[in-house]
């Protein structure tokens, strides 16, 4: 019988944890990477990738002035693509991170001129970005900005949410027995919220706390506390997943790079 050529065919098994890292690596758009025309077309907020698909297949869709009726099909964000004879172009997701000051609003129509966080993601990019989640304007800390719609949907979720830190100072000493009601989990507007830990800061008294939560609810924070009969004089995210304050002052955002994106679609 005749052995089988080394150049065979045959695909070794990859890793998975290197296949699955190799995917996520691919939501990063790359200028000079191809991107399959369906998942272009998506992006540009046209429809979805399956309803994507039938236009393609119904001669929609050009690229470059030609007709594309080819499944997975495969363009460069400098490609001309039009849909029904109209150009579309998925903006390039970006994601930035915040060390929000005190007084800056996340979202909503403002009256007087107040700053919101979109205000200062203008000065650094032209992109379409929105706040994951909101933090208080009289709340200090990390607050995440990006136009990567399927992430944000992901870090918002009301059940799984994202790990947070809170550097939180109370008007009046915080009671043991409220701590520990805290940690055990508390019943806000009908719903249990869970608490990851919670703590005295070391060396300091008990007015200032450490908190964990995964919880997205808005103003959460702020309700257990009030809940209990406390008022809040600072609150202070100062972690946000995996990302923290280093290197960031107040006031001041940086761009997340790319091994943060990827932990971030991993959490």
């Amino acid at each position: 019988m005749q052995k089988k050529s080394s150049n065979s065919k045959h695909k070794p098994k990859g890793n998975k944890k290197n296949l699955k890292q190799a995917k996520v690596d691919q939501q990063i758009k790359d200028p000079n990477a191809g991107m399959r025309l369906n998942k272009y077309i998506a992006n540009s907020g046209v429809c979805s990738r399956r309803d994507a698909d039938i236009y393609i297949k119904s001669g929609n869709v050009t690229v470059n002035g030609e007709v594309i009726t080819e499944m997975g099909h495969k363009v460069k964000l400098q490609d001309e693509v039009k849909f029904d004879g109209r150009r579309i172009n998925p903006e390039p997701k970006v994601y930035y991170l915040l060390n929000k000051p005190k007084g800056v609003y996340c979202t909503g129509s403002y009256k007087n001129n107040n700053t919101t966080v979109l205000d200062m993601a203008a000065r650094v990019t032209k992109a379409a970005v929105k706040p994951v989640g909101t933090l208080e304007s009289s709340a200090l800390g990390l607050i995440l900005l990006t136009n990567d719609g399927t992430l944000a949907k992901k870090l918002s979720n009301l059940k799984s949410g994202i790990h947070q830190l809170y550097d939180i100072e109370l008007k009046k000493p915080l009671d043991y027995v409220h701590l520990n009601q805290i940690k055990d989990g508390i019943i806000i507007e009908g719903h249990k919220v869970y608490i990851d830990d919670i703590s005295y800061v070391e060396n300091k008294s008990k007015h200032n706390i450490g908190l964990e939560l995964r919880s997205q609810r808005p103003k959460i924070v702020q309700k257990i506390f009030k809940k209990l009969g406390y008022e809040i004089v600072k609150l202070d995210r100062v972690m946000y997943g995996d990302l923290t304050k280093r290197d960031l002052p107040r006031g001041r955002m940086r761009e997340l790079n790319k091994q943060e994106i990827i932990n971030l679609g991993m959490l």
